[in-house]
């Protein structure tokens, strides 16, 4: 397979960079200084694509490989990849679900903590000396909140069995109750808002869902409530969010996910009642291999006439 062309549009892990290099005849998309020259210029050996969350393979660059057979993203989310393009060129989508599912479902939980023990500016507290002045102010306890979750997937459900080792009661909103659960069903996010102490994203990103967290939902989930995001920075109105935070008229929020990212709202720099992560939901080092390995598998399969091992298109 050495003579395959292989597009990566990222750096995004060194192992999967390693691995691509040994098994195919990998192009370096980031580093180009003219990429739409590049890709015109190996556009007819290049016959797979990988993306992720946020870098993708959008309809302009598909119509620039017309040898592109399969694209598969180092990430579960596919929404930075025309869909509807690749169903309509018969090109092959495949992503890395369930070996991030524990990693994202932890990360929601320590947010929570993070955020209502304010575990941050404790440790801020501690290096700048301000004990020697004084005990810290009380926080709030995490366990027997009442816990929301927008989407009862795969990492909604890792979240919800984590969060009932903290005798939390689950509540939860996807697009029809999900069978062989106890777990509250509401059939509107600002009902589930409403009867929630924390709110957790944990949906796929897509029209539909965009902006899913609105200014109604924040009011619904008011100034005790605390918002919790790992899915994706499209789900929250992030300007809306941050007067909400700003104004005190939402308790709190984890963010590992931002509408613009690298980009983070300044505003929310100097809350203390806000947490901002660096989009590290699956960033382990077991993991991130693991959505390597799947990616590597997934290739390899196609170009072994073999089955996709998780094929999305």
């Amino acid at each position: 397979m050495e003579s395959i062309g292989v597009l990566l549009m990222a750096p995004f892990n060194s192992y999967l960079d390693q691995e691509l290099d040994k098994r195919f005849k990998l192009f370096r998309y980031w580093t180009q200084s003219n990429p739409k020259e590049f890709v015109a210029q190996h556009a007819e050996m290049i016959r797979a694509a990988v993306g992720n969350a946020t870098v993708g393979v959008d309809g302009i660059l598909i119509d620039a490989l017309p040898k592109l057979e399969i694209i598969s993203s180092f990430s579960v989310g596919v929404d930075k990849i025309d869909l509807k393009k690749c169903g309509e060129k018969g090109i092959r989508v495949t992503n890395t679900p369930d070996v991030l599912t524990d990693d994202v479902a932890d990360l929601a939980i320590g947010l929570s903590l993070a955020v209502l023990r304010q575990i941050s500016v404790c440790d801020r507290y501690v290096r700048s000396g301000l004990w020697k002045n004084g005990d810290f102010k009380l926080t709030t306890k995490f366990s027997g909140k009442r816990v929301g979750i927008i989407g009862l997937g795969r990492i909604g459900l890792a979240i919800a069995q984590r969060a009932e080792a903290f005798d939390c009661p689950i509540n939860y909103y996807s697009r029809s109750p999900k069978p062989n659960t106890n777990y509250k069903y509401y059939p509107s996010v600002i009902e589930l808002a409403s009867n929630s102490d924390i709110l957790v994203v944990a949906c796929a990103l897509t029209p539909e869902t965009r902006h899913i967290v609105n200014r109604q939902v924040m009011e619904a989930l008011g100034p005790k409530g605390v918002l919790i995001n790992i899915g994706r920075g499209g789900h929250v109105d992030e300007p809306e969010l941050v007067s909400a935070l700003v104004e005190g008229r939402l308790g709190g929020a984890g963010l590992d996910v931002f509408e613009n990212e690298p980009h983070v709202p300044e505003q929310l720099f100097g809350l203390d009642n806000v947490v901002l992560l660096p989009h590290v939901g699956s960033g382990t080092v077991e993991t991130r291999k693991e959505m390597a390995d799947l990616v590597l598998g997934n290739l390899e399969a196609h170009f072994s006439g073999k089955p996709l091992l998780t094929r999305v298109v």
